[in-house]
């Protein structure tokens, strides 16, 4: 189970990031456009998996312990959880336009 540390990290990476997509502001203004916020989102989970990968093999030889396997693994965790959150809000809200009358 996640820590409250861990889960507090989590959403604060996830308001940087809804913050530097700016809610009413242009692309320009913002300097990014949507594809690169979720791309960048992604490479961040991806990243994550490699961290936590990366503790467990120093565990299997002796070089970590088990708490920082852990820690990453949870890290991991909140991070997927939150990509799956984010990524069924955007298919509800593209369903919900595509179910919109012209």
């Amino acid at each position: 189970m996640a820590s409250p540390t861990i889960a507090a990290n989590a959403y604060a990476s996830l308001a940087r990031v809804l913050e530097t997509g700016g809610a009413g502001k242009s692309t320009e203004a913002s300097g990014q456009s949507f594809a690169s916020m979720l791309k960048d989102a992604v490479g961040s989970v991806m990243e994550s998996g490699r961290k936590a990968d990366a503790q467990t093999i120093a565990m299997a030889s002796g070089k970590a312990n088990v708490m920082d396997v852990v820690t990453a693994v949870a890290d991991t965790d909140v991070a997927v959880s939150t990509l799956v959150s984010v990524r069924d809000r955007v298919i509800a809200a593209y369903e919900d336009i595509m179910k919109m009358p012209i």
